[in-house]
């Protein structure tokens, strides 16, 4: 039977569901269950300023956009089915580990096995693909560079990358050039501009606090699993500054896009979210708490200093897309302070 209620919950939220649950869930709430689809907004809201952009610029295609961002969600999910299966196989979520708590692992908790997991794998990956090539031969070869780019990552993130403290900056270069500028050049029909780099960063940042976060909470865990995230390697209260430092780089970009005159001044409004960062840097300022602390959010634990970074970076995230399409109607009514981008 379908259940719209749990598309609409899986997509806020990862559901904590109990294996009689799962079993009555149509084919659909598993899907989207299974690939934490509740993280796909950062990766739309990247394709989405990438599109705004595009539309800035003046060169903008619907149908180009609508796949674009089709198939950066579905290659997220491919990676996350994929990090999950690969994490199982090497025994990475067994005895309770940090992934199996906050969340269904189908796998790991046993409501799937892997012949039907490895399906959702094939299935969500070869839609991702299938997508890509369509934009390469609706665009030009070079859109071949950010597929080929991005199916190096997806493949390589859980191992080895995350393994040896390259799974963070990797979120950087997906989240901001290939996402926020793959999706520029795509729906511009293969234009490519150098402010795009610094311009997608200000976004890429935001997520990249987020999987911060996560590796901070799940430190300790991945530490005794072998796991070098980046956390591991640099410490808990060194990681914990640089993830505030990150937040405190988006701000400067945008301030010197803006001076430089390839943003507008709408995109300022982003500075609503200050009182937020200064709130969410208090938290990441103090060690991450043993037990769960009073107050946190009902079956947020142990997700905690993720938790808080989701947080802030949707706001953030949601203010700079707002911001962006202010600055769009500006410039198309001829209203913009500064000239063409």
């Amino acid at each position: 039977m379908i259940n719209t209620a749990m598309w609409a919950k899986a997509l806020r939220v990862i559901p904590r569901i109990s294996r009689d649950q799962w079993k009555e869930l149509d084919l659909v709430s598993r899907w989207l269950i299974a690939s934490r689809a509740a993280v796909f907004i950062m990766t739309a809201l990247a394709a989405a300023i990438g599109g705004l952009l595009a539309y800035r610029y003046g060169s903008f295609s619907w149908d180009l956009f609508i796949m674009s961002i089709l198939g950066l969600v579905f290659a997220h999910a491919t990676n996350n089915l994929l990090n999950d299966y690969i994490d199982h196989r090497k025994g990475i979520d067994r005895k309770n580990y940090y992934r199996a708590q906050y969340g269904p692992q189908p796998l790991e908790h046993g409501l799937m096995g892997k012949k039907e997991f490895l399906s959702y794998i094939w299935v969500t990956g070869l839609i991702a693909l299938s997508i890509g090539i369509y934009l390469v031969l609706r665009t030009n070869y070079w859109t071949m560079l950010f597929l080929l780019a991005g199916l190096i990552f997806l493949v390589f993130y859980t191992w080895p990358l995350k393994y040896f403290g390259l799974g963070e900056p990797s979120v950087i270069l997906v989240w901001g050039p290939l996402m926020v500028g793959g999706t520029f050049f795509v729906v511009t029909g293969g234009v490519w501009q150098n402010w795009m780099i610094p311009l997608s960063l200000v976004y890429a940042l935001g997520p990249t606090t987020v999987l911060f976060g996560k590796h901070i909470d799940k430190r300790a865990a991945d530490h005794e699993k072998g796991v070098g995230t980046l956390p591991v390697i640099i410490g808990e209260k060194a990681a914990r500054y640089v993830t505030i430092a990150m937040w405190i780089a988006q701000y400067i970009l945008l301030g010197w896009l803006v001076a430089n005159r390839q943003l507008g001044f709408s995109t300022l409004v982003v500075l609503l979210a200050l009182p937020k960062l200064v709130s969410t840097a208090k938290v990441f300022a103090r060690p991450r708490p043993e037990t769960e602390p009073e107050g946190l959010a009902p079956d947020t634990w142990p997700l905690y200093l993720s938790a808080h970074a989701f947080t802030y970076n949707r706001q953030f995230g949601s203010l700079f897309l707002l911001g962006l399409i202010a600055d769009v109607i500006l410039y198309k009514a001829g209203l913009t302070v500064w000239g063409v981008l």
